[in-house]
């Protein structure tokens, strides 16, 4: 049922998309499905769209479905970027992170005019709780472990695939999960983090940087949420 509800969400976003835009492209589940939408409707409709993918998955997938890709070596700005989230807080606070790509993500949507949130409902929450994605270089392994305990962290992992090994993003790097618990205060905890050496970005999205609509899937129905 949740895969349902993630295409349902999915093909609604592809539908909102106009012609002559330049699209950032997220990363993850529910972001493929929009890919997979999108390719159709740029086959069908003959939609003329550039896209700017956050990840070489996503990258891989548009050049499938005949979706033209850029970059910023080409572009300076997008008009909406569209992005899936593993968790979306009562004030649309996000965190990202969790398919390995939230540095290329929150890039995209920084540069974006609009950032589209596609999502079934269980990834709504009260407060973001999950462990916090912070992509690391090597060289500052241990560093950056240590710093993160003393801002907070009550554990740090290196996140590793299936069969133990070590998660390497497209950037070449590593990546901590980070477990703050509750997140009190979603924008002085990314500062936080973004502080310490060696850290390239982490996976917290303070509302209060982006223009967010967020489209949620539910069962029945699709809710509208917008950041004030």
């Amino acid at each position: 049922m949740i895969e349902e509800i993630k295409k349902k969400v999915a093909k609604e976003a592809a539908e909102m998309i106009k012609s002559d835009s330049i699209i950032g492209l997220g990363s993850g589940s529910t972001a493929s499905y929009f890919i997979k939408f999108l390719g159709e409707r740029v086959k069908k409709e003959k939609l003329k769209i550039t896209a700017v993918p956050t990840s070489l998955k996503s990258a891989e997938l548009a050049k499938k479905y005949g979706i033209k890709l850029s970059d910023f070596k080409e572009n300076s700005s997008v008009d909406i970027a569209v992005d899936g989230a593993d968790q979306i807080d009562s004030s649309l606070n996000l965190l990202k992170g969790y398919g390995n790509a939230h540095v290329r993500e929150k890039i995209v949507a920084r540069a974006s005019e609009k950032l589209l949130i596609i999502a079934d409902h269980t990834k709504l929450c009260e407060t973001i709780s999950k462990a916090v994605p912070v992509e690391v270089i090597p060289f500052s392994l241990k560093l950056t472990e240590r710093e993160l305990k003393k801002i907070g962290a009550k554990k740090v992992e290196i996140k590793k695939d299936s069969t133990g090994k070590e998660v390497v993003s497209d950037n070449g790097n590593f990546i901590f999960l980070a477990d703050f618990g509750f997140v009190k205060d979603v924008k002085e905890l990314e500062v936080k983090i973004n502080a310490i050496p060696g850290v390239v970005d982490n996976g917290l999205f303070f509302a209060g940087d982006y223009n967010i609509t967020a489209l949620i899937g539910f069962e029945d129905s699709i809710r509208f949420m917008k950041s004030s």
